[in-house]
């Protein structure tokens, strides 16, 4: 992959230029974070980790990336009004891993008591990496989907300006005319006032469901004010709150503190740190309500590893997208090996595989947020302890992807400026509305690009690790 910035970041006296002027563009444009030490208050505050310049990006997987996300859209929509298909794929898992067993109750519950929920809301993010070839050739190779709380949408409708700023410092006007524009926080908001209109009453509000600890809170802001500036309501409440105030009418419409809720926008509630039992009677009333839930508890089923391993076995698509063979193919291109662990034969033989040579696969749990991954020696060891025990079927094993590094400069608050060899990853986030069988909004809502240095196996921009980015496509 071509190296665009070679000659400037050999150059130490006009790094430390950009740098500075980088970190000003940032303060001024609003990427920002709270602070470790005050997580929970905005009179201090820090920009949001970034690169100091954008990352080479191959075009043509870029346009394939997201040429794929109405296709995603579409399965992870289909999966979520699949019972059939989730009860089957996730029978093994939920023996197993008590999280994905507590969801899925609710979900059963839910579906025995009847649907409330008319219109159905879906914001995710697919994650890509780029895989290089033994001949050099990169290819589109799918990480995962996220299909609750996807983040940083927000901060990085506002990180393009900053690199095209510190291009121009640097000279390189052209370049900085080349890149994109990028607004995910318009499109996700988009998608949030479709679902509101849906839903049908002017008096109700949009919830966003928060964290206790709510560092990440501008990127939020990014797509709230958005929905304020269509007139639309917005409240920002945690599970302790839906627990305390939160309440049913006879038509299991949801109301918090006296106010109707139409639309309920999950930013919590993806790890099982976030639940205690009022937490889950809370997820439970939310989930029994009328309110649109983005996204509604089979949906985020359908974001689970297990279903993603699942998806590549032969005849899965086309049992779930028939008559779609071209969204299908497209799909398909995108998956890198996926394995089960499932016990039985075909499970003990990718085991033994796996621990054999451990560093050809990634073993990943049930788990979203970044940072849960094992590799390597880790992985070997894991993969020994549980090899002849059911709970090797909570995680499923994926072919480590290996990307081309490339020089950067990480700019971190409190860092010290240092060039170091970084690997992107690539999200693009999704958003669709479905009434009743009918899909009313189905696009590509713009993209993410987050890199860390070669070093960190795993972890995304909220755990620390990697960093804001924008692609420069070559």
């Amino acid at each position: 992959m071509a190296a665009p910035w070679r000659d400037v970041v050999r150059d130490a006296a006009a790094v430390r230029e950009a740098a500075a002027v980088a970190v000003d563009a940032a303060l001024l444009a609003g990427v920002l974070m709270r602070t470790g030490e005050q997580p929970n208050a905005s009179d201090v505050v820090n920009y949001a980790p970034f690169t100091l310049l954008p990352s080479a990006v191959p075009r043509a997987l870029f346009e394939q990336a997201y040429a794929v996300q109405q296709d995603f859209n579409l399965l992870v929509d289909a999966i979520s009004q699949n019972k059939e298909f989730l009860e089957q794929t996730l029978a093994s898992t939920i023996k197993v891993d008590d999280f994905t067993a507590r969801l899925f109750r609710i979900y059963m519950q839910v579906l025995e008591e009847g649907l409330a929920q008319t219109v159905f809301l879906g914001i995710n993010r697919s994650d890509y990496m780029f895989d290089c070839g033994l001949d050099g050739t990169a290819a589109l190779r799918q990480i995962e989907i996220n299909t609750i709380a996807a983040s940083f949408g927000g901060l990085t409708s506002r990180t393009a300006d900053v690199h095209r700023l510190v291009l121009k410092v640097l000279g390189k006007t052209e370049e900085a005319s080349n890149l994109l524009p990028n607004n995910p926080a318009k499109g996700l908001a988009l998608g949030l006032a479709k679902a509101w209109e849906l839903y049908g009453s002017q008096r109700a509000v949009v919830m966003f469901l928060v964290e206790d600890t709510q560092r990440n809170i501008f990127d939020q802001r990014c797509i709230e004010n958005e929905l304020w500036n269509r007139n639309i309501r917005v409240i920002r409440r945690r599970f302790r709150d839906v627990f305390e105030q939160g309440s049913l009418d006879g038509s299991r419409r949801l109301y918090m503190d006296g106010q109707e809720v139409a639309v309920v926008y999950y930013r919590e509630g993806y790890v099982p740190q976030t639940y205690n039992q009022q937490n889950w009677e809370a997820r439970l009333l939310l989930e029994r309500s009328r309110a649109v839930k983005c996204p509604d508890i089979a949906t985020q089923l359908a974001g689970t590893k297990k279903v993603q391993q699942e998806l590549s076995r032969p005849g899965t698509l086309e049992k779930l997208l028939p008559g779609r063979p071209e969204a299908i193919a497209r799909i398909r291109a995108t998956f890198a090996g996926l394995y089960s662990l499932d016990e039985g034969e075909e499970g003990d033989r990718i085991a033994a595989t796996a621990i054999a040579d451990p560093d050809r696969f990634v073993l990943k749990p049930q788990r979203e947020g970044g940072g849960n991954n094992l590799y390597g020696e880790e992985l070997r060891q894991v993969l020994e302890k549980i090899k002849d025990s059911p709970e090797r079927t909570s995680y499923i094993l994926m072919d480590k992807i290996k990307p081309q590094p490339a020089l950067n400069y990480l700019l971190r608050a409190h860092s010290p400026l240092q060039v170091s060899e970084c690997i992107s990853e690539l999200g693009i986030f999704g958003v669709y509305v479905r009434q009743g069988q009918e899909l009313v909004l189905n696009q590509a809502a713009g993209h993410l690009l987050r890199t860390k240095a070669i070093e960190h196996a795993d972890g995304g921009v909220a755990a620390g690790v990697a960093v804001l980015d924008t692609p420069y496509l070559v």
